[in-house]
């Protein structure tokens, strides 16, 4: 039984990618670059390097339980895989082409494990095509069910090409249509930072709002709602409020500082913290709160001697799930965009002060930096930054599921 079921798999992949390299393709099949691959106990991805874009498929194999992930390609420009980077779901991978037109990454999971994302990246800037596959845990129910529906599929000859998760999907289904509000920050009177070339950040963070936004809405997973539509002036706590007010399960503030240091540069993630991470996150914390007393109006006086203890509660529930919308984010922004070091930051910004709202800041870079204002104002850069977020906000939605349906179980 046991070989029979392996043979029979095996046979489904031959036969799928096969159907596929029947079909005389438009261009010569690219090379596979390079592979890697990391893991955590809630998370892996592989990425594959690509001299182009091109199909891909996937199946469920067990005894032992894997992933194998099959490429359209003429062949592996490197010889021996780079370890697997980390300790989790991934005991280990290999790479080989497994016939002629056709590449296979087979994944070895510690535990059972699903596909929550997998896209194709076009190359960009000095970054090759990529192919990303994002895996989370999943029980082994599940896990069998899914090897069961792909060996039925192999046995039905079924052609299988893997669908590319759009930017904001997931392969995971989703209960629920959270309500994300975003905040272009800035507007009106306050321009925020400016470019050398006189280039404003409240015009820049609200194109790339609207993007995301599309994005987001596109998906169908979402509502999604905007702060500001416009070039209007709205204060802090009127950010804040609006959120607040229609319950919002994720507020994200979008910003394009700038910094005396005009080498520094990247895309970053902040969390509320009143503990700052370095001195640089103190400066542009407090340049973003003082943004409304430049517009003539005192941001919020906050409470902070008596703090009644469930709000402290909420607080504290609300700062961990902000840390896992970033870490979300910076994950999926990775293969796409620079980051700044230790992209995950923490500062003191009072536009995230809402205690029962998860809350992120993200600095798409810096206005005084001119590789990154050439960014920030190239379509092909938004989009691919835009499409990168809309995934974060995705698979943080996914986990937090997930987190909710495991405590269930449990009790």
């Amino acid at each position: 039984m046991f070989k029979s079921v392996v043979f029979a798999a095996i046979a489904y992949l031959v036969t799928a990618v096969s159907v596929m390299a029947q079909e005389p393709p438009a261009n010569p099949l690219p090379e596979v670059l390079d592979a890697r691959v990391s893991t955590t106990p809630q998370r892996a991805r592989l990425v594959l390097d690509l001299a182009a874009p091109t199909q891909f498929a996937i199946v469920s194999l067990d005894n032992p339980i894997r992933i194998a992930i099959d490429v359209k390609a003429s062949g592996l420009e490197f010889t021996e895989t780079t370890p697997v980077a980390g300790e989790g779901l991934v005991a280990g991978y290999t790479v080989e082409m497994a016939e002629s037109g056709r590449a296979r990454t087979t994944i070895t999971l510690s535990a059972p494990a699903q596909v929550q994302q997998a896209y194709v990246l076009d190359p960009f800037a000095d970054q090759p095509a990529r192919l990303v596959v994002d895996i989370i845990p999943m029980d082994a129910v599940g896990f069998a069910g899914k090897v069961a529906a792909d060996l039925a599929a192999s046995q039905a000859k079924q052609q299988v090409v893997a669908t590319p998760t759009q930017p904001g999907g997931s392969n995971i289904a989703s209960k629920t249509r959270p309500l994300v509000v975003i905040d272009p920050g800035h507007g009106g009177v306050d321009s925020g930072a400016r470019g050398a070339d006189g280039v404003m950040e409240k015009n820049l963070v609200l194109d790339f709002a609207l993007k995301l936004q599309d994005l987001l809405i596109q998906s169908g997973r979402f509502d999604v709602a905007l702060t500001r539509e416009d070039d209007s002036f709205l204060k802090l706590e009127d950010r804040v409020a609006l959120a607040r007010q229609n319950k919002a399960d994720l507020f994200i503030s979008i910003h394009a500082d700038s910094f005396q240091q005009a080498e520094i540069r990247g895309l970053s993630v902040y969390t509320r913290d009143e503990n700052a991470t370095d001195v640089l996150d103190r400066v542009l914390a407090d340049q973003e709160n003082k943004s409304d007393i430049i517009a003539g109006l005192a941001p919020p006086e906050m409470a902070t001697s008596v703090v009644d203890l469930l709000v402290d509660l909420m607080r504290r529930e609300m700062r961990r799930q902000s840390f896992e919308a970033a870490q979300s984010i910076v994950h999926q922004v990775e293969p796409s965009v620079a980051l700044r070091k230790f992209p995950v930051r923490q500062a003191n910004f009072l536009v995230l002060q809402a205690p029962d709202v998860p809350s992120i800041l993200v600095e798409l870079g810096f206005l005084s930096n001119a590789d990154d204002i050439a960014n920030l104002k190239r379509p092909g850069w938004q989009d691919r930054t835009a499409e990168a977020i809309a995934r974060g906000i995705s698979a943080y939605f996914d986990e937090l599921q997930q987190g909710t349906e495991e405590a269930s179980a449990q009790n």
